[in-house]
């Protein structure tokens, strides 16, 4: 039998066929566009199903079940996402209204979840039984594994690290509040920095490499700048690397686990990002008893793909 997964981002919604040993047999996408009425987000999530199944010449019967990972707070009872501030979503029954599309048993659980389960399951994490996802992408996502089971808190929305405050009265979050990790650790964040950087610097490598056009700021585009031995963009990506690993020792300093799985675009950066967070721990966690492990995600991208799909195979 076969599994679909269902990542849905800020930025953009990915399925997967999955095979019953996490492996994805054909993938698509499209972008999220935020601001979209949810019943439109809901359409393109059945057609990228639909679209999986013809690619790998699978129809539903041959579909054990489909899963979703989520961005924000959900009812897993339910199958509700009760608030999802970078989509802007709030109390949608995302189960029953892919259940009555698709004709499958549908599961829910938040994305960064999800993609912690793929990591344990056949990733950078395998056979782990503690352990917390980060993934960095649009916004800040933590998915928290304790004692193998899913981190929910009692009412279905622990977990939500990304809102925890780093900077009292610091920079505005899109979840409304000050200060959030999210607004220092995220993509968005650093693009924010080096829009503002190249505006105020047209000299600087970032606005250099995006011959001008400050729009076309990404955050690969700051840490390509930041290659070449541009101040500007480096101090722009220390900083981003500061605020990623105060956030990390927080969460070490919390839980304890055996191993922080790094995710999302900004992951591909890979040792350039870790080894300096590594020595950030290393210097700051309680006790200067540092036992984590810290790594890039082995599945990338695809972790909350596989996750999501496993949801109705393995549940954690």
């Amino acid at each position: 039998m076969y599994y679909i997964g269902i990542d849905l981002g800020g930025t953009n919604i990915s399925a997967g066929l999955v095979d019953e040993n996490g492996i994805i047999i054909c993938k698509e996408s499209t972008p999220t566009i935020n601001g979209r009425p949810y019943e439109d987000i809901i359409a393109d999530m059945v057609e990228l199903c639909e679209k999986v199944m013809r690619d790998g010449c699978i129809d539903t019967a041959n579909i054990e079940s489909v899963g979703i990972g989520l961005p924000g707070s959900i009812d897993r009872d339910k199958g509700i996402l009760k608030y999802a501030n970078n989509i802007n979503i709030t109390n949608v029954n995302i189960v029953e209204e892919l259940k009555s599309r698709l004709k499958l048993p549908v599961y829910i659980e938040n994305d960064a979840n999800c993609a912690a389960l793929g990591e344990i399951t056949c990733g950078a994490a395998l056979g782990a039984k503690n352990v917390i996802y980060v993934t960095i992408g649009t916004g800040v996502g933590v998915g928290i594994i304790l004692n193998g089971k899913f981190f929910e808190g009692a009412y279905g929305g622990g977990g939500e690290a990304g809102h925890m405050v780093i900077v009292a009265n610091g920079e505005m979050c899109s979840c409304g509040r000050k200060g959030c990790w999210e607004a220092y650790a995220s993509a968005s964040a650093i693009i924010r920095e080096g829009r503002i950087a190249a505006a105020k610097y047209p000299n600087c490598a970032i606005y250099s490499l995006a011959d001008g056009n400050i729009k076309l700021i990404n955050a690969k585009l700051v840490f390509d700048a930041a290659d070449t031995g541009d101040a500007i963009a480096n101090k722009i990506v220390d900083d981003f690397i500061e605020y990623i690993a105060v956030g990390i020792v927080n969460l070490i300093n919390i839980f304890q686990p055996e191993a922080v799985i790094v995710g999302g675009g900004v992951s591909a950066q890979g040792e350039r990002l870790t080894a300096p967070i590594r020595k950030i721990c290393a210097e700051r966690v309680y006790g200067r008893e540092f036992k984590t492990k810290i790594s890039i995600a082995t599945l990338g991208n695809d972790a909350g793909i596989v996750g999501a799909a496993l949801l109705g195979k393995q549940k954690i």
